[in-house]
């Protein structure tokens, strides 16, 4: 089978093509012919080696797939050949290997697709619409006004929905471009904000009647964060889920204090145990099924191509989700 491979830090064109053996299916496994594989920012920054954690070389990126189950290993119930299967792999005990054209996971841990659901959106939905989904359980937006930064890209493109569906009392958006708000307010933000201007966190305040936002939900990290604190509204949430792009000084955090405002860390891995995961995965799909919930899909790539896909991500060109299809 053909796989990306990373075998030296560096720009996109690093990935190289090669060939594996098929992997085998062990106990309790399935394989799964990969029909689509999900690209995120985080596999970006570990390409680059600006992640928080730096990974083992040489690896296969890829912590998310969606395909057909082509085999099992023993002990896994044979009716599950042929099934349209998402694979959550960040939840294996190889939490990697994704940008391949086949792979290997626990039968445990594969969630059923329903008929109607694409392969592309079912990659969407997992890390994405896992972030999405937990930071408004973790922080429900419930009667307040939230800010979504990065609100076109893959996860604040879900939050907007999730947030309003949750609801929120009112979703600004905040995104660089016009093309970028556009789609934004097409997915149901009362507002949006172009933080390409300096005075954008102005524009906050403007909409929410000078308060400024209960809860930021911020995915970005870095610079952002710092300038979102003056769209924060007394009391308010910054809920921080930038795993190593921090951008706070300790004058921020004692402004805050100031302002009675709080600092929320997340991470959605320790809130995952299997049955949280495949329930979790199990009603976002329904949502998308049934129309409730609308994926964005920034860019479809071969396999081969999936150096232009990173690149794309690097220059913060794409929108939605991007993926892989093998």
């Amino acid at each position: 089978m053909r796989a990306i491979q990373l075998n030296r830090f560096g720009g996109p064109e690093v990935l190289e093509v090669i060939d594996l053996p098929t992997p085998v299916p062990q106990a309790g496994e399935v394989l799964v012919r990969v029909h689509a594989a999900g690209i995120n920012f985080f596999e970006v920054l570990m390409r680059a080696d600006r992640y928080a954690v730096t990974p083992q070389l040489p690896m296969i990126l890829g912590v998310e797939a969606a395909g057909v189950v082509e085999a099992v290993g023993q002990g896994v119930d044979a009716q599950l050949l042929g099934s349209r299967m998402a694979a959550p792999l960040f939840m294996s005990q190889r939490p990697y290997g994704g940008y391949a054209e086949q792979v290997t996971i626990d039968a445990d841990l594969v969630v059923q697709l329903p008929d109607s659901l694409s392969f592309e959106d079912a990659t969407a939905l997992m890390v994405q619409g896992l972030t999405a989904f937990h930071l408004l359980r973790q922080s429900p937006p419930d009667g307040k006004a939230v800010l979504v930064p990065a609100a076109s890209g893959g996860v604040g493109s879900l939050l907007i929905q999730l947030a309003k569906w949750k609801g929120a009392r009112r979703v600004i958006a905040a995104a660089g471009g016009r093309a970028k708000l556009d789609l934004s307010l097409s997915r149901g933000a009362d507002a949006a904000v172009d933080y390409n201007n300096l005075d954008w966190p102005a524009r906050v305040r403007d909409v929410t009647d000078g308060k400024g936002a209960d809860i930021i939900y911020d995915t970005v990290g870095g610079a952002l964060t710092a300038a979102s604190l003056q769209a924060l509204a007394p009391g308010g949430e910054l809920v921080f889920a930038a795993l190593g792009r921090y951008g706070l000084a300790a004058s921020d955090l004692e402004a805050m204090i100031g302002r009675n405002q709080s600092l929320r860390g997340f991470a959605l891995l320790p809130l995952l145990s299997p049955d949280v995961l495949k329930a979790s995965l199990s009603e976002l799909f329904q949502l998308a099924a049934s129309g409730r919930l609308q994926v964005v899909i920034g860019g479809r790539f071969p396999l081969d191509r999936a150096g232009e896909a990173h690149r794309l991500l690097d220059e913060r060109r794409s929108t939605g989700k991007v993926v892989l299809v093998p």
